[in-house]
C-alpha cells in the first residue's frame, strides 16, 4: 500500500518560507521511499487569507514584519523588509495559492511557489497582485494569456476553496503542516524547522510495517 504525505502550505506564509530549506532536505531524504512506491507526496494549498482589495492596516503590517524578524532571528531566513514600505500590502493570499494550482496542471507547482516566495520575500514584490503572479508564471515558462485565463477559471470554479475545505476536513489548520495518510488513517507529523531527520523518522514510523 502506498502512503501519501500531505504537505499543506501557503506560498505567502512566512513560516513556510522559513521551513523551505528543511522541506527540500526532507523531500530528498524521502526519495528512496518514493522510488520504491512506498510513499507519494501531495501538496495542498492552505489558503491563509481570502481575496481582498483593502490595504493592510498599519497594525497588521507591524505585526507581520515582526514575525519576519522573529523567523529571521531564529532560523536565519532571508527577508527583504523593504516590502512593508514599498509594496502596498493587502491581506490576500488566495491569488498566490491559485497561481500554484494553475502551475500544478503543468507539473510546475514547486517552481511557481518558489518564484512567488522569491518575489515576495527577497524582491519586495506583492504576490497579491496579478501582475506579480504573471511575471512569476512567465519565469517558469507559462504564457501570459493562458495563465491569466486559467487564474480566472480557477477562481470561477472555486478550485482553491474546495482544496481548503479538504485541508480543514483533514485537520490541517496551520501552515506548514505535514500528515501521512495510509488508507483511512491520518498521522500528523510535527514540524521541525531545523532538522529534517526527525520528520523523516516520524514519517517512516507512520508507514505500513512492511516498509523497508
Amino acid at each position: 500500500m502506498t502512503a501519501t504525505l500531505i504537505y499543506c502550505y501557503d506560498p505567502m506564509c512566512s513560516w513556510c518560507w522559513g521551513f523551505k530549506p528543511v522541506w527540500n532536505q526532507l523531500e530528498k531524504a524521502l526519495q528512496p521511499l518514493i522510488d520504491k512506491q512506498k510513499l507519494s507526496i501531495q501538496p495542498m494549498l492552505g489558503g491563509l487569507a481570502p481575496d481582498s482589495d483593502t490595504p493592510m492596516p498599519d497594525e497588521m503590517k507591524t505585526k507581520l514584519e515582526a514575525t519576519w524578524h522573529r523567523i529571521s532571528d531564529s532560523l536565519g531566513t532571508q527577508f527583504n523588509f523593504d516590502f512593508w514600505r514599498e509594496a502596498a500590502p493587502r491581506r490576500s493570499t488566495y491569488p498566490a495559492c491559485r497561481a500554484c494550482l494553475v502551475a500544478r496542471d503543468f507539473g510546475l507547482e514547486h517552481e511557481m511557489a518558489t518564484e512567488i516566495q522569491h518575489a515576495y520575500y527577497l524582491n519586495a514584490q506583492n504576490p497579491s497582485d496579478l501582475d506579480t503572479l504573471t511575471r512569476c508564471a512567465k519565469h517558469i515558462g507559462l504564457k501570459e494569456d493562458g495563465f491569466q485565463k486559467s487564474m480566472a477559471l480557477v477562481k470561477e470554479e472555486q478550485t482553491l476553496e474546495h482544496e481548503i475545505t479538504q485541508a480543514r476536513h483533514l485537520g490541517l489548520n496551520s501552515f506548514p503542516s505535514l500528515a501521512v495518510i495510509v488508507g483511512d488513517h491520518l498521522t500528523e507529523i510535527p514540524i521541525d524547522y531545523e532538522n529534517h531527520e526527525t520528520m523523516r523518522q516520524a514519517i517512516k514510523a507512520a508507514l505500513p510495517v512492511e516498509t523497508d
